[in-house]
């Protein structure tokens, strides 16, 4: 089990930073937020003010932060060169522009390499839109969350929320939708399912039912099972 490897995929909104983090700490692996990792460049790219647009630019920024994901008090803190921006990362500024940040195949290179490295030291369970596919092809598990987009919205309002951020609910599904249309019809690793993956519709489901059928695939895996 120590070296076990999980992907799991989804759109934005399917639970998937929740979920893959509890299975690592069930499973006792190393849980990697690559979200959170497009989020700090985005972060950066913003603070930096530089063009979202240019890619060489943002390529290079990427490779030469120094990006860093601790485990933290209820989750993972995020580092940037040295300073801790876990709740930087999370406004409504950063996440709408984030998607444009996160197409672009020269930080994907970056990235994509940086996460590698990280799952190489040991077991994994890692979350994102491309991990099945591109990241961990080879990942021993594969899931592929899903919900509606009704609840998806549902859960991202009640996030910013507590976080303090006043967010109209309609405007957010409109956002996640055209999210999940630029996710599904980038050039560079769109998001789709691998094709060995386990689809689990989250919707209507508690994190606890989602958690426990991860769990129960990542040992049917490790036992042999089906």
């Amino acid at each position: 089990m120590s070296r076990l490897s999980v992907a799991i995929d989804g759109p934005a909104g399917a639970g998937k930073s929740t979920v893959a983090r509890r299975v690592a700490a069930e499973l006792g692996l190393t849980y990697v937020d690559t979200g959170a990792m497009y989020r700090a460049i985005t972060w950066k790219t913003l603070q930096e003010n530089k063009d979202p647009e240019d890619e060489a630019s943002v390529s290079r920024l990427a490779r030469d932060t120094d990006l860093r994901l601790t485990a933290g008090k209820g989750g993972v803190d995020v580092w940037v060169d040295g300073e801790k921006v876990t709740e930087a990362i999370r406004t409504p500024e950063v996440t709408s522009q984030v998607s444009r940040i996160a197409g672009q195949a020269g930080v994907r290179k970056v990235l994509t390499d940086k996460q590698r490295a990280m799952a190489r030291q040991g077991g994994v369970v890692m979350d994102g839109r491309d991990i099945g596919t591109q990241v961990l092809p080879n990942a021993d598990v594969k899931v592929f969350l899903t919900a509606s987009i009704e609840e998806r919205a549902q859960r991202r309002h009640l996030e910013l929320v507590r976080r303090g951020f006043e967010v109209n609910p309609e405007q957010l599904k409109e956002e996640i939708r055209n999210r999940d249309e630029k996710d599904r019809n980038r050039e560079h690793s769109p998001l789709r399912p691998a094709e060995d993956a386990v689809h689990v519709d989250t919707t209507g489901l508690s994190i606890e039912e989602v958690v426990q059928s991860i769990l129960h695939l990542c040992r049917s895996r490790v036992s042999g099972g089906e």
